[in-house]
């Protein structure tokens, strides 16, 4: 999926050393680049690649760590992408978000410390069994609402749902990585970003947009996972855009109801009836009757089972 985005540029300042920042990190972990011993690769990425990793003398805890070039991050001008991305990790810490262990630099490279996600990605995942049963949909669906739920309480918009962006840990669930397009937003923002699928219309109208995106994209992940494809889709971005516009959904036969009324709800143009952006707030998703059977604090305690067919190492 291609991605859209306004980048401006920033000025790089040298911080000097290789050491960890001293962030406000619950699970910062104290090193110097030289104790890093780096693995295998994990994959290449935008400006570098992702490989594991572990502290010299302690090869039993692995780790991950995003290694990316400072002058093709410069030369693109998403030094503040980057930046922002740091600053939005340092605050955050949630059962289905990515754990992030600190940051450090060279003279030529950044890095990332983060957890190890051995499980893939949803987008893999989704590929590899065409779509998700009604069970799994409901059960990482859920897990976004989780998520949304607590980073809006903190008044960050993420912006970026796309299922490349969420991994899936041993456990079978979920772990949202991929933070540069997140934001403080306490009012609105005018900034175009966000994958052509997942897109909101207020975004692309230039209306301004904040938290309510991130409800519309939640719509937009929920049908694609129940039915196999985005309900808005083309070769060209631009005939995505004016479906988004223009155009309401159609469900493939067989597309069960409650998910097509919660599908529905989220995916309103008016915001004024668009869920999760009502008087009662998230309270609307998590009491729809698609979630009627759910314990949402079991949820977040991982005391739910996975549902069967969940395990992303019997696919590949």
């Amino acid at each position: 999926m291609q991605e859209t985005a306004e980048s401006s540029g920033g000025t790089h300042h040298n911080q000097g050393g290789a050491g960890f920042f001293s962030g406000r990190v619950k699970n910062k972990i104290t090193a110097e680049l030289d104790d890093i011993v780096f693995g295998q690769s994990l994959g290449e990425g935008a400006f570098g690649n992702v490989r594991v990793c572990w502290i010299k003398g302690q090869p039993q805890h692995k780790y991950a760590i995003k290694t990316m070039k400072k002058a093709d991050i410069i030369k693109s001008k998403h030094v503040d992408h980057i930046e922002n991305e740091k600053k939005i990790l340092e605050r955050i810490e949630h059962p289905f978000i990515m754990d992030y262990y600190g940051f450090m630099q060279d003279d030529r490279y950044i890095y990332f410390l983060t957890e190890l996600l051995r499980g893939g990605d949803l987008f893999t995942y989704h590929r590899a069994v065409e779509h998700f049963n009604l069970k799994q949909t409901q059960f990482y669906g859920a897990q976004i609402v989780c998520i949304f739920e607590y980073l809006h309480g903190k008044d960050i918009v993420y912006r970026d749902l796309k299922p490349e962006n969420i991994m899936i840990a041993d456990d079978g669930y979920l772990k949202m990585i991929d933070f540069g397009f997140a934001k403080v937003v306490t009012k609105r923002t005018f900034t175009i970003c966000g994958t052509p699928e997942y897109i909101a219309p207020e975004i692309l109208l230039n209306q301004g947009h904040g938290k309510p995106v991130d409800w519309w994209t939640l719509g937009i992940l929920v049908y694609e996972m129940l039915a196999g494809f985005p309900p808005f889709q083309d070769e060209d971005p631009m005939n995505i855009y004016r479906k988004i516009i223009n155009t309401k959904p159609k469900y493939p036969e067989g597309f069960d109801s409650k998910c097509k009324s919660f599908v529905k709800h989220l995916l309103r143009r008016d915001l004024s009836k668009r869920y999760g952006n009502l008087k009662n707030g998230v309270q609307d998703i998590k009491g729809h009757r698609f979630y009627e059977k759910i314990n949402w604090q079991n949820l977040l305690l991982k005391k739910l089972e996975v549902p069967e067919g969940s395990d992303p190492f019997a696919t590949w």
